[in-house]
């Protein structure tokens, strides 16, 4: 009997776990959806605040090099630094084996001050996060309390409104902004940048980052393939209002796999190579730095999937438009449904990573001929290089359509050049030209039409201007 009384205590107390309590912050237990789960398997407790020493690093327009602390056990620092009441914040959030004084949290707050007057608050747990990945997991829960009690001092002690603040997290900081935004009424917006998968995807809402902790939440997937076998850091589930896919939200140009992406254990992948290895996961908070110096330069798609995105099946914007990945994200805010969203677009392979997408359809003339077209777009703010259009039987009278991302905004489209080749030697120099090309700028569906009655050899430039309108003839 005593067996079976011993045995029965040991499972109630399993069943019931531990729990552990911090002054102002509360308490946390380890029982499910925190631990003892598949995805959460390690009953884990969330560190002390001592001990991961969490600070908020205030930068603003008048100190943008240096920051000032703001301290939870000290509200007197925010009345003693350059914080305005009068200003937007905007909390900047690191992940794992990461810091607050990272450059790149530095360099978008930055940017922010090209463009605005605001507070932007570094929050760095490094103490925190530079353990192993499950321990970090669990840290994240004080880390986003200590957040909202941060947001509550300023509510209460400031009458600041939360209506007033963003918060915006990257990798396990994407989930410490979801923690901090469940206890906080009234926060205006999440950004999640690439939120992590690993202990969070699949969990349910009050573990992770989901759209009912902010008023508005926008998520970029930068990093999303499978953990196992593909190293992928990110999360591919949807978490926000808009969630964002740009390349197809997987492998970003430029990143490249190397040996030690085939290492599974995510606590030794990062140090010392995560620049190399996590690529595609650190893209996130880089296409949002740019994107609040480029805010026409991150428009997205709606889309169902980025292979229907990459067979042209989702252009242009529809009637209520397109969202801008990244910072200008909330201006869609108001236009969003009730049901989560996705949207895909193309990026550059480094910086500048922007891209302005424009659909050609170009209406040919002339002989019957095997090669390819090409076409550039000249406007008043600049030209694109050559793009493909078509490769393939070339007759007259036929239509060909392509989309392609190019590097900059061309502005009005004032004249387009069409160029054919097909590098064969032919002795009776066939002649091909356009007869019209129309472009569709795709996100405010502007179309512009060129037209011609010239034709040209191979690999000569036929230059293409308006078409007269009814009645200039």
């Amino acid at each position: 009997m005593l067996i079976f009384w011993t045995i029965t205590l040991f499972l109630l107390g399993a069943a019931q776990g531990n729990e552990i309590c911090y002054a102002d912050l509360g308490c946390f237990s380890d029982i499910e959806p925190w631990a003892g789960t598949p995805i959460r398997p390690l009953k884990l407790l969330p560190w002390s605040p001592e001990r991961i020493n969490t600070r908020f690093l205030l930068y603003t327009n008048e100190n943008p090099n240096n920051f000032q602390i703001l301290r939870l056990s000290d509200p007197s620092t925010i009345e003693a630094s350059n914080f305005h009441m009068d200003r937007k914040t905007r909390f900047i959030i690191h992940g794992f084996i990461d810091k607050g004084e990272e450059g790149w949290v530095v360099d978008m707050c930055k940017n922010m001050f090209e463009v605005e007057e605001v507070n932007c608050i570094g929050v760095d747990w490094k103490k925190g996060s530079q353990t192993t990945y499950t321990q970090a997991a669990n840290n994240v829960r004080v880390v986003g309390t200590q957040v909202a009690q941060m947001l509550h001092i300023l509510s209460t002690n400031y009458s600041y409104s939360p209506s007033n603040v963003h918060l915006i997290g990257h990798s396990l900081g994407a989930h410490v902004a979801g923690e901090a935004g469940s206890r906080t009424p009234g926060l205006a917006r999440i950004t999640g940048l690439d939120p992590v998968e690993a202990s969070f995807e699949g969990t349910p809402e009050e573990v992770r980052l989901d759209p009912s902790d902010a008023d508005f939440v926008d998520v970029i997937h930068t990093d999303s393939a499978p953990l196992i076998p593909f190293l992928g850091f990110g999360s591919k589930q949807m978490l926000g209002h808009l969630d964002f896919f740009p390349n197809g939200g997987e492998n970003m140009p430029g990143c490249k796999k190397n040996i030690l992406s085939q290492i599974v254990d995510i606590d030794g992948i990062w140090s010392g190579t995560r620049d190399f290895v996590a690529c595609n996961h650190l893209r996130s908070y880089k296409y949002y730095s740019e994107s609040i110096l480029s805010p026409d330069g991150f428009t997205a798609y709606p889309c169902t999937s980025y292979k229907a995105f990459e067979s042209n099946k989702c252009f242009p914007c529809p009637d209520q438009g397109c969202p801008q990945m990244g910072h200008y994200a909330d201006k869609f805010a108001g236009r969003t449904s009730e049901e989560q969203q996705k949207f895909f677009l193309n990026t550059g392979d480094a910086r500048n990573f922007a891209r302005w997408r424009y659909g050609v359809s170009v209406t040919l003339s002339g002989r019957t001929v095997t090669g390819q077209i090409k076409v550039a777009l000249y406007g008043n703010k600049g030209n694109t290089r050559q793009y493909d259009i078509f490769r393939g039987l070339i007759t007259p009278g036929s239509t060909h359509s392509n989309e392609f991302d190019a590097e900059l905004d061309v502005g009005t489209i004032e004249k387009v050049k069409f160029l054919w080749n097909n590098h064969l030697v032919n002795p009776t120099f066939p002649r091909l030209g356009a007869a019209n090309i129309t472009v569709h700028k795709g996100e405010d569906k502007t179309v512009y039409s060129f037209c011609s009655e010239d034709t040209v050899r191979e690999d000569v430039l036929l230059t293409l201007m308006p078409c007269p309108t009814p009645g200039t003839m």
